[in-house]
């Protein structure tokens, strides 16, 4: 899809981070754009800085874990904009803490937004996006959707899934005029590390505390918009955003096993430091 003018592109998780700066730029790329949230203040934010740069944005606040939802919301999108040609699987959330001590509920929580609000969003905006003239799904993984991490056996589990379920789509569209990116994205300063859900443990909350402000001086957003971005206009079926993706992404196919164990060392190696 090299041509964005005109386009109608759909962004879920857009109040803030990735789902904002992607949303921003594409509106600056001349798409039309449909916002979806939780967050409606966010939302409003967002809409208003597109507003801002002369674009037209929609917004609707919508929790893509539930499928009823989902459904209402790609008829909404289509029925006022008259068809859809990007959508783009953003919306994320984390739980830290050891398997161990997390209950079923935040795994089931995080997997129904994570995951299952990726299966529904392409499974709801497909129809539409094969109408068109032509289109493009971003399904947003990440890093740990590569490499396995202590203490996010939820997260990695549902960018793992995401992953798989991408590959497996993208080979059924070949023959279509839709296409699918997976994005990896790395270390990038948005607000998911703080908003993560927690276990009871003073120690890992320290741990967290700290990490937050790690993470603010990490890739900004706009500079990962950008490479999604030319992700779609290229058609690229993986996405990798970050030094480090890329650095453990190699390492992960050239030796899976001592990979694995050298992040997990360089883990424990910053949770000493920090609780130090």
């Amino acid at each position: 899809m090299k041509q964005l003018e005109s386009r109608v592109a759909v962004v879920t998780g857009a109040a803030s981070g990735i789902g904002r700066a992607t949303s921003l730029l594409l509106a600056k790329q001349g798409c039309r754009l449909a916002l979806a949230d939780v967050d409606q203040a966010g939302l409003e934010e967002t809409r208003q800085q597109i507003a801002a740069l002369g674009g037209a944005a929609t917004v609707h606040r919508v929790d893509v874990a539930d499928k009823a939802v989902m459904q209402d919301f790609a008829n909404q999108v289509a029925h006022h904009y008259g068809a859809v040609n990007i959508l783009v699987n953003n919306a994320g959330v984390s739980v830290t803490g050891d398997f161990a001590d997390q209950s079923l509920t935040d795994f089931e929580w995080l997997m129904g937004i994570n995951f299952w609000g990726v299966v529904y969003g392409c499974k709801f905006f497909l129809p539409h996006l094969l109408a068109a003239s032509e289109g493009h799904i971003v399904n947003v993984s990440s890093l740990f959707g590569l490499i396995g991490v202590r203490q996010q056996s939820s997260y990695c589990s549902s960018k793992f899934a995401v992953r798989g379920f991408s590959e497996a789509l993208r080979l059924e569209l070949a023959d279509t005029r839709v296409g699918l990116s997976c994005v990896h994205p790395g270390g990038i300063a948005t607000n998911i590390v703080a908003r993560s859900r927690l276990n009871d443990d003073e120690k890992l909350r320290a741990r967290h505390r700290r990490v937050i402000e790690q993470f603010k001086q990490m890739m900004p957003p706009e500079r990962a918009a950008e490479i999604i971005v030319e992700g779609i206009k290229q058609n690229r079926a993986r996405v990798l955003i970050s030094r480090e993706t890329h650095v453990l992404d190699l390492l992960k196919r050239l030796a899976p096993t001592a990979s694995s164990a050298m992040l997990d060392w360089s883990w424990k190696h910053m949770r000493s430091r920090v609780l130090e």
